[in-house]
């Protein structure tokens, strides 16, 4: 089953972003207004071949709201991806994509990820490996960049393209530009021009600066892509995805109330077993842009526990 061929274009997706996207920031996402489709964060295909495979897999936790979710994974083994494609399979997954895109020093000078760009050898065996383990029932993809040192967009996605995967995520930049440098939407294009030349049915999705459902549809008039995938813009508003509301609507009440909902069910979902330090990059996405939300923030940020959020939720509120 293939289901990127079913959504209406151009379609929205929540990219995979590590420490962010799991099960309870998705939930929030979803909360506020969803994307068409969900990814999960990172995964390691080698992670869940290893006897630490139990904590790994609680990456892959989900909820029945996310549907379509895809399990993005990364690794260097190909018989890993093999299984970790068998094992998504049976989770119930949407979807599996390959992370040729994180650029990552830590991860890329294992050669993975990014590297693959200039490894194509082993970037086909990962590919195939993948394949073979979805056994055609649920759609394979791959998440990339323009080039690993240097731009290559038509050379590398022509050879991404001449595989059977059923989407392709172009991010418009090359790994060594990390995100200090703008997007470059027309190499993206090419990338869709690309795609039609060969006269290949896959699905293109761009990604890259865009934080609006707006500039989505200017994106896919520009360029053709089926789809934006949007990251970093869930930081300035998790409403990214609601055409009707944004977070510069609501009240301090309400959204002390997004705050405690996520902590809540972070608590809740992982209690002591998460680092409590990894909910804080989230406080600045619901405590920015009003006045004093500098201050409230740098409270948040000095908590230790999650008692203390309450009791000072309950300080803040009017």
């Amino acid at each position: 089953m293939n289901f990127w061929k079913d959504l209406k274009k151009p379609f929205t997706v929540l990219a995979p972003m590590e420490d962010v996207t799991d099960v309870v920031f998705r939930s929030i996402v979803a909360d506020c207004g969803r994307p068409d489709v969900f990814f999960t964060e990172f995964t390691s295909a080698d992670g869940l071949a290893s006897p630490g495979r139990e904590k790994v897999g609680k990456r892959l936790i989900k909820n029945d709201k996310e549907s379509p979710i895809v399990a993005q994974i990364w690794g260097k083994k190909p018989e890993n991806y093999l299984k970790a494609a068998q094992d998504i399979v049976e989770m119930g997954f949407d979807g599996i994509d390959i992370n040729m895109g994180c650029p990552v020093r830590k991860i890329v000078k294992q050669g993975v990820c990014s590297a693959l760009i200039d490894n194509e050898p082993l970037a086909h065996e990962v590919i195939e490996a993948t394949i073979e383990g979805a056994a055609g029932k649920i759609p394979v993809s791959v998440k990339t960049r323009l080039g690993f040192r240097v731009k290559r967009t038509e050379e590398w996605a022509e050879f991404l393209l001449n595989h059977d995967i059923k989407a392709l995520t172009i991010h418009g930049r090359i790994a060594k530009e990390m995100s200090k440098f703008p997007c470059d939407w027309d190499e993206i294009k090419k990338v869709v021009d690309l795609k039609n030349k060969l006269g290949k049915d896959i699905v293109i999705i761009g990604n890259g600066d865009v934080s609006s459902l707006e500039e989505v549809d200017i994106k896919a008039k520009e360029t053709g892509v089926d789809g934006v995938m949007i990251g970093r813009g869930v930081f300035k508003d998790p409403f990214v995805f609601n055409p009707t509301k944004s977070i510069t609507d609501l009240s301090l009440n309400e959204r002390l109330d997004l705050v405690e909902t996520h902590v809540d069910r972070f608590a809740n979902q992982y209690g002591t077993k998460r680092n409590f330090e990894v909910l804080k990059r989230f406080f600045k996405i619901y405590v920015s842009d009003f006045d004093g939300a500098n201050e409230i923030r740098q409270k948040f940020m000095e908590v230790k526990e999650f008692d203390e959020v309450k009791e000072l939720i309950s300080s803040l509120r009017s």
